[in-house]
């Protein structure tokens, strides 16, 4: 899926009204009538007040469109007009007149001079005020009902985006912006909604159809996509009646070191389940019988040193190596990794103590192969670029970092993101916080090594491993709570992953 800018959106907008043909007052009816599904659903069987707060512009037409369906099927509902300059926008006023007409709904002005309304136990507040036109910090009044607002313990519901909240940037540094505890944005997800600097402004955000023009969207460009199963599906290879493990490649994980073998393990069990037909890894002497014994099914290379890695096997046999998970940082390790980086041929995976090494050696950075995978968690990101301010630095600089080394980038997050030499970024829509376990990205390292040595490309190696990597943690929410996952239950589950995708 495509995350477009507010300015794209209104283009698709104009487009679909000039090219399905359809009238932007139906357009907006279309809309309304998706956030009214939605509430039917959800508040099935029950009686909630509505409480619909509307601002001047397009948001609160939708608002008032909302208000006027809620009413049609049953619902009590009064509107609150937030009343500013005492101009509208022409589909705000029609829908203004459609509701007039219904008596049952209520409909209020506020200004300056009168109290803001009370809010009740089981009242339901819809934020209809501000959309993805608002181009500055709200302040004076308006901002006053939404501190108002933001004190209410019951749920908030904003349409299209929480007012006050930019669609595309992180938090203005003044002004005042919803808490609502549901978005349901329409169309498409705003590149906002995806930054940790927001979430308790965004709530669980849906993404509503409303059926702009699929010509338009399918020709937009936009650097931003969002993961979701579909493309997944497209992108996953079905395996063939007369295939052997030979077809689905040899793959190396080098990892481990004396008190962390545990790494090692964790990576060379997910690049298994995920299907690579070999795997060899490449410990030191005190790891080999450890990792004998657990993994019956890797080969194994010892490392000439008892406790850390300070060389890598011959790699003429290798369709794709994984380096670093519990690697350490010695200098014989540095050492090693430095050949490694000057002599592979394959596709690399860079993870853990391997990218604190290369960040500890900023020179050699332009030793990173091209296409090379690098998977940091932010922190480690940080020793690669430096620090950020906040989420559209980050990303940027992450963009930047790909396009000048020519490598892929895998940063490990909730909605984590994989930029591409050529300035791509994708989201992912997999995962849950019970992933945030020690060993998580060990198995994250393994999945890719896999697919690598299966033959995928890069990009389709970043954006399946990832999303298979998420959707396994999912899986594992069926046995465990999120208190309770362990990395274990990542690779225990990546076959129920498979499945899904394959339906």
């Amino acid at each position: 899926m495509k995350i477009l800018t507010a300015s794209q959106i209104r283009e698709a907008d104009k487009y679909t009204i000039e090219n399905e043909p359809v009238s932007s007052i139906s357009l907006m009816e279309r809309a309304s009538t998706q956030c009214l599904n939605w509430l039917l659903n959800k508040y099935e069987g029950k009686e909630p007040f509505f409480k619909i707060f509307v601002g001047p512009g397009n948001n609160g037409g939708d608002g008032l469109a909302i208000a006027r369906l809620l009413s049609d099927n049953g619902f009590s509902v009064i509107v609150f007009i937030l009343k500013l300059s005492g101009k509208y926008s022409n589909d705000f006023s029609k829908n203004l007149e459609r509701l007039k007409a219904l008596q049952e709904v209520k409909i209020k002005e506020l200004n300056e001079e009168k109290p803001f309304p009370e809010l009740n136990p089981g009242d339901v507040v819809i934020d209809a005020l501000f959309g993805t036109g608002l181009s500055r910090p709200i302040t004076g009044f308006a901002a006053n009902l939404i501190n108002y607002l933001n004190e209410f313990a019951g749920e908030i519901i904003s349409v299209d985006v929480p007012s006050g909240l930019s669609s595309e940037g992180v938090l203005p540094k003044e002004g005042s912006i919803i808490r609502a505890n549901y978005t349901l944005t329409f169309q498409f997800p705003k590149l906002s909604f995806l930054f940790p600097e927001n979430q308790n402004y965004v709530g669980d955000w849906i993404v509503l159809d409303i059926e702009l023009h699929k010509e338009f969207i399918d020709s937009v460009k936009t650097p931003y996509f969002f993961i979701e199963l579909q493309e997944i599906k497209e992108r996953l290879s079905l395996r063939k009646k007369f295939s052997h493990k030979g077809t689905f490649g040899h793959g190396l994980i080098i990892a481990g070191s004396y008190g962390m073998i545990g790494a090692a393990i964790l990576a060379t069990k997910a690049a298994l389940r995920a299907g690579v037909g070999l795997i060899t890894t490449h410990i030191p002497r005190y790891g080999y019988n450890i990792l004998q014994t657990s993994i019956p099914e890797a080969l194994i290379s010892i490392d000439r040193s008892d406790i850390i890695y300070t060389e890598s096997p011959e790699m003429d046999q290798y369709s794709a190596i994984g380096i670093g998970p519990g690697l350490d940082k010695k200098t014989n390790s540095q050492k090693a990794l430095k050949e490694l980086l000057e002599s592979a041929k394959v596709p690399l995976v860079i993870d853990a103590d391997a990218l604190n090494m290369i960040s500890m050696n900023k020179e050699w950075y332009g030793l990173i192969p091209g296409n090379t995978i690098l998977t940091p968690h932010p922190r480690e990101f940080e020793r690669l670029v430096g620090k950020t301010e906040n989420s559209i630095e980050r990303i940027k600089k992450q963009l930047e970092f790909s396009k000048k080394y020519k490598v892929y980038i895998v940063l490990k997050g909730a909605h984590t993101t994989i930029s591409t030499p050529d300035k791509r970024l994708f989201f992912n829509s997999s995962g849950n916080p019970g992933m945030a376990t020690a060993g998580s990205g060990d198995v994250l390292t393994g999945i890719i090594t896999s697919l690598l040595a299966q033959g995928y490309t890069q990009e389709d190696a970043c954006l399946i491993g990832v999303y298979l990597h998420g959707l396994a943690g999912d899986f594992a929410l069926d046995t465990q709570s999120q208190e309770s996952m362990i990395a274990s239950d990542l690779i225990e589950n990546i076959g129920k992953a498979y499945k899904l995708i394959h339906q």
